[in-house]
């Protein structure tokens, strides 16, 4: 292992052994990124181990994608021997780093896991909520470096007073290439009743109340009296759905609606709808939205943080005001009727991608903090 002091590492010669923690058990837009991330991390002279629980989604995945894999239980924040599990792996891999990319019993417990094992460590912090400076001091106190997903995570980071010679931004990517172009729009018949001529929204997002589902379907009665032959597809799972059905029923726009579920395919015909709503109130950054936007598919989302970050107004889609249901319909009719427009902006967010957020930039981005925690 590269201790913490000796002479300078090049990371570009020297191979290097980190050891990803990931603990969430759904594979969503955060465990993908570590996955896009190990995997070009192995084109750069790195060997990465995923730690992850057996019975986890990313387990899987990774499996499929080659990646080494160790299994290790997590029962969440109340797990309070996942550090000392995480521990005695770490003094038998001997890594040079550990990074900590999930919140779910790891970023708090597994930061003292590795410190512990005298491993240096840093963290990918994904989401937005804020933390009183007491409790930002504690989870992030073993932490070499905490590295923010978005500039707007990121500044609620700042906000906790975590030192800025510890904090750093490296947002989100998308793989372009990981989702199908020009598919065939048969899928949207087969799968979810969509027929030829149909406008197709999807929405995708965990059905929880931040994700703002509510607000999309209180704006789709007075869309479909003005046109009737809008299809809304939610993709997703979480403790809202029952709630959002009932309210789907008492709208009267359950034609109007299908409930997918997680649909672990949905890269290979996300192109095939007509453009993204993206209604949350509240976002980190928005895996979805990025994706979309690979996809060449306009986005229509909430005027906040986050979603400010993954969506160039008027270029690569529309935001509305917060909460505002009436901007909302109003941006979703606008570009029903534009379909030129809904071309170009999707032409603009795929280009956008491939310059901004590629997944190589951000490899390189956590290469350099790698060293700058090795060299420190």
């Amino acid at each position: 292992m590269l201790a913490s002091g000796s002479a300078q590492v090049d990371v570009g010669k020297t191979r290097l052994k980190i050891v990803h923690v990931e603990t969430g058990l759904s594979f969503y837009g955060g465990p993908q990124q570590v996955i896009w991330l190990i995997n070009r991390l192995s084109a750069r002279n790195v060997t990465s181990i995923l730690v992850c629980p057996a019975d986890s989604e990313i387990d899987a995945v990774a499996r499929a994608a080659d990646i080494e894999v160790m299994n290790l239980p997590c029962g969440g924040d109340a797990d309070f021997l996942f550090p000392i599990r995480l521990h005695r792996l770490l003094r038998r891999v001997a890594p040079d780093i550990v990074h900590i990319h999930s919140r779910r019993g790891a970023d708090f417990p597994g930061g003292w896991g590795a410190l512990s094992a005298r491993v240096p460590a840093l963290v990918s912090r994904r989401v937005d909520s804020m933390e009183s400076p007491a409790a930002a001091a504690i989870r992030y106190w073993p932490f070499r470096k905490v590295v923010a997903i978005s500039e707007n995570v990121g500044t609620v980071l700042g906000a906790s007073q975590v030192a800025p010679n510890r904090l750093t931004v490296i947002r989100d990517a998308v793989d372009i290439n990981s989702v199908t172009l020009n598919a065939d729009r048969e899928i949207l018949k087969r799968d979810f009743g969509i027929g030829e001529g149909e406008l197709a929204i999807a929405v995708v997002a965990q059905l929880i109340r931040r994700k703002g589902h509510r607000l999309l379907l209180d704006a789709l009665p007075g869309l479909l009296k003005e046109h009737s032959d809008i299809k809304v597809v939610f993709f997703g799972i979480g403790k809202a759905e029952e709630e959002l059905r009932a309210l789907t029923r008492k709208l009267g726009c359950s034609g109007a609606v299908h409930f997918a579920g997680f649909r672990h395919d949905l890269d290979e015909y996300l192109s095939t709808f007509d453009l993204l709503v993206h209604p949350a109130e509240k976002e980190g950054l928005g895996v979805a939205m990025l994706k979309a936007a690979a996809a060449c598919l306009p986005i229509i989302a909430f005027d906040v943080e986050g979603s400010r970050e993954a969506v160039n107004h008027l270029k690569t889609g529309i935001l509305v005001p917060p909460d505002d249901i009436e901007a909302l319909q109003t941006a979703i009719a606008t570009l029903y009727e534009e379909t030129e427009i809904r071309e170009k902006m999707g032409v603009c967010g795929r280009n956008r991608m491939a310059e901004e957020f590629a997944v190589e930039s951000m490899a390189d981005r956590y290469l350099e903090v790698y060293s700058e925690i090795l060299n420190d």
